[in-house]
């Protein structure tokens, strides 16, 4: 089988960090070759040289594109040579239609003009093709995180593509589109393109590889075929040691309830017409509630009207820590010791040009002031404490949060949120697109606060996770509470039973 890319001892370097050392690996026409590593392992900035995102000055080794050395100065040049990139970050512009997007910067003319009718009859065509039931005059903005990640993926199939670099494609997607995702790129692998696949979703990976190539540190640690692999074995060659508990929850003794809803009933989300209807739970000192249930199925709307008051709150009752809170707000909540881990940490729980050490202590500054200025050097003592504690990676905690890989940006929005001494910690999908290790280590925070007698609650669309993780678990469908479960005596299929029964 002749192959499509080959990367050859590549090196990049950055200030203080080299992240990708003599890496090299192949892949073949017509297959799906998964790249797995932790967070920080090399993954993005190996995407970003084969893209052209960074020039071919600046690295050293070789890449090949079908046999020719490709030496791409930008991303145009690695799109003239068939290479199509899906990101992490979708790059849509919401206010525009689904067909917009699909055609920006190449729309077809009609002598000067756009030829409207045929831009929305070929969009229609594709979404078909890839059996998409989306419209092509809705506007991207009204769509949902998943059916946008889905045509950003048609986006770049439309152009041709011979070799589709997927990084992280399916972070966002509920099981259904994942598997319309899946029959997608099979369906590529018989028009003969190539594929390079990044997730942290294991399982997704040995579904959907023909080849995996484990990264760490920058190095390719081993190459092999697919039947070679299990779930472990990729595991241990990802961290470099054995993960004997993947869900490593450890009980700790429950005390009295630090938050009560009762009745809670509220509508009004933006982008939704989802309405949570009579929400009744506590969640006592010590303890991990678990919050499952299918997208849109109210979890993150629930966390953010408890936390500052998004929606519109027709009737309920919330006590927190034996007082009422009735009008919540995130500067009240945080002083009464409730905070909130958002699930799109670049958005709301960033500021993403900023460094490390700014964003750590953003929410807890006021105990850092002094006569009116920020003691500094209380400050970067507080944030070394917290970098160090959480592990994070980086040179130093100048470094721009941007520039951070993945887990450690959400390593940093644990610590901001724990800087600010919490009673109560809501965590809203506090380990979505990070890798096992990191995992393992957000895990043992958990376990670290309700040790301390803090109160935890996780929202997770992996039941594995809410299974492993949770002293109890509640289920939501469209906006209710659908079933109360115990992890100890349930099973994956109980939870999705209950997840569907308003739906």
């Amino acid at each position: 089988m002749s192959v499509a890319l080959s990367v050859s001892e590549l090196t990049k370097e950055f200030p203080g960090v080299k992240a990708l050392d003599q890496l090299s690996f192949s892949l073949e026409e017509g297959t799906v070759h998964s790249l797995c590593g932790e967070n920080g392992a090399g993954k993005s900035t190996l995407i970003k040289c084969i893209s052209g995102i960074w020039p071919s000055s600046t690295y050293k080794g070789q890449i090949n594109v079908f046999g020719d050395e490709a030496k791409f100065s930008g991303i145009s040049d690695s799109e003239k040579a068939g290479v199509a990139v899906i990101y992490q970050e979708l790059a849509l512009v919401e206010d525009m239609t689904i067909a917009e997007n699909i055609f920006l910067g190449r729309e077809p003319k009609k002598g000067f003009l756009v030829d409207w009718n045929k831009m929305y009859d070929d969009s229609k065509n594709i979404l078909k093709e890839y059996n998409l039931d989306l419209n092509p005059s809705d506007l991207v903005g009204d769509l949902g995180v998943g059916q946008q990640q889905l045509v950003e993926i048609v986006k770049a199939l439309s152009k041709n593509a011979k070799i589709l670099l997927l990084d992280e494609p399916t972070a966002a997607l509920t099981d259904s589109e994942v598997k319309i995702l899946i029959d997608i790129v099979s369906d590529l692998k018989k028009r003969n393109i190539s594929c390079i696949y990044i997730s942290h979703r294991l399982e997704e990976v040995l579904e959907i590889s023909d080849h995996i190539t484990v990264i760490r540190d920058g190095q390719s640690i081993s190459t092999k075929s697919r039947k070679e692999w299990t779930y472990d074995s990729v595991v241990s060659a990802m961290v470099g040691r054995e993960i004997t508990n993947l869900y490593p929850r450890k009980k700790s003794t429950v005390g009295s309830s630090l938050i009560e809803v009762e009745g809670l009933s509220a509508e009004g989300f933006s982008n939704s017409h989802l309405a949570l209807t009579e929400i009744s739970f506590e969640v006592r000192k010590g303890e991990v509630l678990g919050f499952g249930g299918l997208m849109g199925a109210g979890r993150s709307e629930l966390l953010m009207n408890l936390f500052h008051g998004v929606g519109d709150r027709s009737k309920g009752k919330v006590v927190l820590k034996e007082k009422a809170y009735d009008s919540p707000s995130a500067k009240e909540s945080i002083s009464r010791g409730l905070i909130m881990v958002t699930e799109d940490r670049k958005r709301f729980g960033l500021v993403l040009d900023e460094s490390i050490a700014f964003n750590l202590s953003l929410s807890h500054l006021k105990t850092f002031v002094n006569a009116g200025l920020v003691d500094g050097n209380k400050e970067m003592t507080a944030n070394a404490d917290f970098a160090k504690k959480l592990k994070v990676k980086a040179p130093d905690l100048s470094v721009s949060v941007g520039s951070l890989s993945g887990g450690n940006q959400q390593k940093v929005v644990l610590g901001k949120a724990l800087m600010t001494e919490p009673d109560i910690v809501f965590l809203d999908e506090p380990t979505r697109g990070i890798d096992v290790g990191a995992k393992v280590e957000v895990y043992e925070l958990i376990n670290q606060l309700t040790e301390a007698g803090k109160a935890v609650v996780l929202v997770s669309s992996e039941m594995p996770e809410l299974l492993g993780m949770s002293d109890r678990i509640l289920i939501l469908s469209a906006g209710k509470i659908a079933g109360e479960f115990d992890p100890t005596k349930s099973t994956q299929e109980d939870l999705l039973e209950a997840a569907m029964k308003f739906s």
